[in-house]
């Protein structure tokens, strides 16, 4: 227990809805008096509805909440939105308190829970990080010793002396980053903020938490990039509806992640309720799938083509749409693409009603689990009309078609094409080169 450095036992953290918010105390006086004599809300809008019902009730963003961190490990948080995880950062950097239980923190912590935490607009980036720090308990001396190295990393040497509120959110959470993350505190609680800078910087923000867990500090990292979780974690928190549903090797808890996430039912409908992005013009019914013999199955043989039948149901007329087929791994590294218009080249047009849209590919997937991601996307602005995220998952099964012999003894990669294989031996002078028939 000596190299604990967070020790957490039956966390809960509880909301109640319905109770203030008007705006003003006088307003919140209002709804009150109301509820208490059964009237409606009196500042309900013409053809609003009463939510009162609601009124009161309890959310429980965490429940029940149990696990330890050593130090230096690098702890990876993952979950569907609205599972608990920003709020458990929350509790542990200590921005809210928990509603009950324990939470045990050795070491000073640094938080980087939303872009420019801890920032002040209309002071320059260099009195921000001298500021940052002593927020942090740092002494200016320390922070004078890591300017530099912040600065550089960050970037952003050139608008130093500027006034952060014009920095670009790309150049604010740049500097926010490399501030927490060579300030030398024991502790770093990383959110989703790094998905606001562009694909070097992550790739820079990286490698320097795996530097950081090098020093023995300990890094806890909530992302919905499960390919960045799978490289930098040895450990992952799969949180569900505010509980702890699984802890350990990043592999397994990816794959349990994104099996029980996806949304389809066994009867291939696609529930009304699933998360969903768009305009909803046309939405995603159904997704089935066949094999090449046309019999609806959930798995496909190494080698077979993938045949998917996609059930769309048009609200009202789109005349420029185009359907999106994507395949996603099981540690979240898209595969494989595919847009209607890459060999239709004229987008679809929609009636009011339902349809069918045939989907078939014969790219040899290695043996491994997947899952679909679909999407209605408008052809001329880009923008969603329905995108399903983790829809469907299958399994591409290694094995041949005996269904006895296992073909395949090593598995690497996600694609094994067809490929032309030769061998041949050096050629000496007056001998033909093997392979080549005699004449």
């Amino acid at each position: 227990m000596n190299n604990v450095v967070i020790y957490i036992e039956n966390l809960s953290k509880a909301y109640r809805l319905g109770q203030i918010g008007a705006g003003t105390l006088s307003r919140d006086l209002e709804v009150w008096w109301a509820k208490t004599r059964g009237k409606p809300t009196p500042l309900l809008k013409i053809g609003q509805t009463d939510q009162s019902g609601r009124d009161g009730e309890i959310i429980w963003s965490l429940q029940d909440i149990n696990f330890s961190v050593k130090q230096g490990e690098i702890l990876g948080i993952i979950g569907r939105n609205g599972a608990g995880k920003s709020t458990l950062l929350k509790v542990l950097s200590r921005v809210t308190a928990p509603t009950k239980g324990l939470v045990k923190v050795k070491g000073r912590i640094t938080s980087l829970l939303e872009v420019g935490t801890g920032f002040h607009p209309e002071l320059t980036g260099r009195e921000n990080i001298y500021l940052n720090g002593a927020i942090l308990g740092m002494s200016k001396e320390e922070v004078r010793r890591r300017f530099d190295e912040i600065v550089d990393f960050s970037g952003v040497g050139m608008f130093i002396d500027t006034p952060v509120k014009r920095y670009s959110s790309g150049m604010y959470v740049r500097l926010a980053f490399s501030v927490a993350a060579h300030l030398e505190t024991e502790i770093l609680l990383v959110d989703e903020v790094l998905a606001v800078g562009d694909t070097d910087f992550q790739n820079k923000c990286l490698g320097k938490m795996k530097d950081i867990t090098r020093q023995d500090r300990t890094v806890f990292f909530v992302s919905h990039n499960l390919g960045s979780i799978k490289s930098l974690c040895r450990r992952v928190l799969l949180l569900q509806e505010g509980k702890l549903v699984s802890d350990g090797d990043p592999e397994q808890v990816i794959g349990e992640y994104l099996q029980t996430n996806t949304q389809i039912s066994e009867s291939g409908n696609v529930p009304d309720d699933i998360p969903r992005k768009g305009s909803a013009e046309a939405i995603i019914q159904s997704l089935t799938m066949f094999d090449k013999d046309g019999n609806l199955v959930s798995n496909f043989l190494f080698g077979q083509p993938v045949n998917v039948m996609i059930g769309i149901k048009a609200i009202r007329e789109v005349i420029d749409a185009m359907i999106e087929v994507s395949i996603i791994s099981m540690d979240g590294t898209h595969i494989i693409q595919s847009f209607s218009t890459d060999n239709e080249k004229l987008p679809y047009h929609l009636y009011p009603g339902e349809c069918f849209v045939d989907f078939s590919m014969n790219i040899p997937l290695l043996p491994q689990r997947y899952a679909f991601t679909l999407g209605i996307w408008s052809y001329k602005s880009g923008k969603p009309i329905d995108f399903v995220e983790h829809v469907f998952d299958f399994a591409v099964l290694n094995i041949g078609e005996d269904e006895n012999k296992y073909y395949r003894w090593v598995v690497r990669g996600y694609i094994s094409p067809a490929a032309d294989w030769s061998i041949s031996r050096e050629v000496r002078s007056g001998e033909v080169p093997l392979g080549i028939a005699d004449e």
